[in-house]
């Protein structure tokens, strides 16, 4: 039998918070931080829900680091632009 793919579940509490951003967040009342100003945007509005769940010590998977995927992108894009060079040569 086939081993069942792992999946990470967020605690019901991270996601009571994204939800109680997202309603908030339709009936224009949810603010940013700093700025105060109304969010808008669906992804923004998860996240502060996920922020919020994470500084009440709830199970919240981390955040994906984009500056390391983008290195990354980089390092791959150089390795095959040697290996051309090479290959003309």
């Amino acid at each position: 039998m086939a081993k069942k793919a792992k999946t990470r579940n967020d605690s019901t509490t991270a996601a009571k918070k994204v939800g109680r951003a997202m309603k908030k967040r339709q009936g224009g009342t949810l603010k940013s931080g700093r700025s105060g100003k109304t969010v808008t945007s669906r992804k923004q509005a998860i996240a502060i829900g996920l922020s919020e769940a994470r500084k009440t010590g709830a199970k919240v998977p981390k955040t994906k680091n984009i500056t390391t995927s983008k290195t990354s992108a980089k390092k791959k894009k150089t390795k095959q632009t040697s290996a051309k060079r090479k290959a003309k040569k």
